[in-house]
């Protein structure tokens, strides 16, 4: 669309060369049209940023402008209306014009018009522009990868994002979970509505309830003023929980009345106010197993858990690692302007095989570290991270004996390696799942299949 195009439609052939001069000595291209019928034609073939266009003719401006809005075209049009006939032009003003002139015209107050309406049609490109980066950015497609666990959990999330249930999105740290709670909002009908997010972990415990549900003056020392909380922050948005497994129990009870209630009540008073919120909430801890615990309110559970989503880790995404390396790798050369290095085959292929415990950030913040760091064009094995020179050993580097000819249980075997790590660290659940290379929860999935409790032939359980 070319920002200075302008089509003029008006049967009055001499007004319209006219219109064309003045808008011409304004700085703008004007094309001209007839009536209609030549006009729709022609808006088709040259994408004009506005029409100005009369309301009385063969097909008339009226009809054209019915056209455009439901074409859903972003053209911008002004018609033009004898001084009588007002009430026509603000009908279609309802209907999608963004002004009108009357005739006689005024070819200096046209201009202004024109002028203003070109600024208007400025911003709606901005907007498409900047709507088009948070795409990119947030939408289910900015989400890198195309194995099929994530992909699974993409048409979950594309699904329950045109809905307001609350959702609950679980995996490990550095999985991308906020990500994923970004991109249900940006794609849900609350989209133009604050997104506020809030680190559960990160407030200390005794502003929890200060910081979520706001104070009023003179409701401890220091509250010398009104002060609203994040969730009234978010009203009509969405909220974004993330680490809800460390919010205290005494918050737990009044969020769940905001679940339940769309109620809230701040420090300091009695009285409830109204809010709309859709929750996303975020764990890599498993609340299930808090619950049993007594350290996480069953029925906030069962209020957040309405739709779970689960990431998968990088390490079981291996298909995911290429391309999650490219494009990672590309953001990072671009933020520091060092569009000339590049990756040698071995690093590449060190990349791919590693586990990666820290999921998607610790990828990042590798390649990020490698690339600052790097004094050549070639960033080559030596420059490699600690971790990652000395990965650990795999299950070809050990000494197996040979396979009975009675076969194995391949189940034992497992029982046999978890009991014999978590002996080797007294039971410390957290030190055994590091030295087997896997995540704590997926440790204690193993143990509660395998019959291991935390105690058991382990003497004095778990010390984390």
């Amino acid at each position: 669309m070319n920002r200075k195009h302008i089509l003029v439609v008006d049967d009055d052939s001499s007004l319209r060369r006219v219109m064309k001069m003045q808008l011409e000595e304004a700085g703008y291209e004007v094309a001209l049209a007839s009536d209609g019928e030549e006009a729709w034609s022609m808006l088709r073939e040259q994408e004009p940023a506005l029409v100005i266009t009369d309301l009385r003719m063969p097909t008339t401006g009226m009809e054209l402008l019915g056209r455009i809005t439901k074409q859903g075209l972003e053209t911008t049009v002004i018609v033009v209306t004898a001084f009588g006939t007002i009430e026509t032009a603000v009908e279609a003003m309802r209907l999608g014009a963004y002004d009108y002139v009357t005739k006689p015209l005024d070819f200096e107050a046209l201009v202004l018009v024109v002028h203003r309406a070109m600024e208007r049609q400025k911003l709606i490109e901005e907007v498409r522009t900047l709507r088009s980066a948070l795409d990119q950015r947030y939408g289910f497609e900015g989400i890198v990868g195309h194995s099929k666990g994530l992909l699974h959990v993409l048409n979950q999330a594309a699904r329950v994002s045109q809905r307001d249930a609350t959702i609950l999105i679980q995996g490990e740290t550095g999985t991308g979970k906020e990500l994923l709670a970004r991109a249900i909002h940006h794609n849900s009908p609350r989209r133009s509505q604050p997104f506020v997010s809030i680190n559960c972990g990160a407030i200390p415990r005794d502003l929890v309830e200060s910081e979520l549900f706001g104070y009023v003056r003179g409701a401890f020392t220091g509250a010398l003023a009104n002060k609203p909380g994040r969730i009234e922050a978010a009203d009509g948005g969405t909220l974004f929980l993330d680490e809800i497994g460390e919010l205290p129990l005494d918050a737990q009870v009044k969020l769940l009345r905001v679940l339940q209630q769309g109620e809230l009540t701040k420090l300091g008073t009695t009285t409830s106010a109204k809010v709309d919120v859709r929750v996303i909430a975020a764990t890599h801890r498993t609340l299930s197993a808090m619950v049993e615990d007594g350290t996480f309110r069953e029925d906030l559970y069962y209020r957040l858990a309405v739709v779970p989503l689960t990431i998968p880790p990088l390490r079981d995404r291996k298909d995911d690692i290429p391309e999650l390396i490219e494009k990672l790798f590309y953001r990072a050369k671009q933020r520091h302007g060092l569009n000339h290095v590049r990756l040698s085959p071995e690093v590449h292929q060190r990349l791919i095989s590693y586990r990666w415990p820290g999921n998607v950030r610790q990828l990042e913040n590798v390649l990020e570290r490698m690339l600052v760091l790097s004094c050549s064009e070639t960033i080559t094995a030596e420059e490699l991270p600690e971790e990652l020179s000395k990965q650990k050993g795999s299950v070809g580097s050990f000494v197996w004996p040979d396979l009975p000819d009675e076969g194995i249980s391949l189940e034992a075997i497992e029982r046999d390696l978890i009991t014999r790590a978590l002996e080797r660290f007294g039971g410390n659940q957290t030190q055994a799942a590091r030295y087997l290379d896997i995540s704590r929860r997926t440790l204690i999935y193993r143990m509660d299949k395998h019959g291991l409790s935390a105690a058991g032939s382990l003497g004095d359980g778990v010390a984390d």
